[in-house]
């Protein structure tokens, strides 16, 4: 059963984790010069796929003893944190376009950035802790997928605006006081296990 809890919740934090981050940037520069419906095709489909492998990841993590897995998810959280608080703005641009607009040039180019920037990125391992932590991987993933669609998509398509009105650091702010809650939360529960 898909807690709806559980899914607006991994929702919530990774919409807010990869906002800031490089991936949106890259798909509103891709967006910008190619159809913006094939770009998402290819971003979608990488995108997914990291989060099978981060719910995958998550889920083997919940073999282990709970106050393990509470202690190393609450690490991971403030270590999250920790890099959203700390990273500098870098807005390096170092995307290849394809020579020409068919679909499959366009959504493997997407494809293929997103495949290769998301790979360990913030967003991934914290799609891990959750799945690890709520021990339900159908809505981690589904949350997680959606949020990085979303995210995705307004880089696409409205990201420029987005960021005109909202504060990139405001945004960066709150998902590290989400994680770092979600982290002494997940450390609390470890030492009173």
């Amino acid at each position: 059963m898909i807690s709806l809890t559980v899914t607006a919740l991994v929702f919530g934090v990774v919409f807010l984790a990869e906002l800031p981050d490089k991936t949106a940037l890259a798909g509103l520069v891709l967006g910008t010069r190619y159809r913006a419906s094939y770009v998402f095709a290819g971003v979608a489909a990488a995108f997914t796929l990291h989060v099978v492998l981060a719910v995958a990841a998550g889920s083997l993590l919940t073999l282990l003893p709970q106050q393990i897995v509470h202690a190393v998810t609450g690490v991971l959280f403030l270590g999250g944190a920790a890099v959203l608080l700390l990273k500098k703005d870098d807005h390096e641009e170092n995307i290849k376009p394809p020579e020409d607009q068919s679909f499959w040039k366009v959504a493997g180019a997407g494809f293929t950035l997103i495949l290769v920037a998301e790979f360990g990125d913030l967003t991934q391992i914290m799609t891990a802790n959750l799945a690890a932590r709520y021990d339900d991987p159908f809505s981690v993933g589904i949350g997680a997928v959606l949020a990085l669609w979303a995210v995705a998509g307004l880089g696409i398509i409205g990201g420029k605006a987005l960021m005109k009105r909202v504060p990139l650091k405001l945004i960066t702010r709150i998902a590290a006081l989400i994680m770092l809650g979600l982290g002494v939360w997940s450390i609390w529960e470890a030492v009173a296990a």
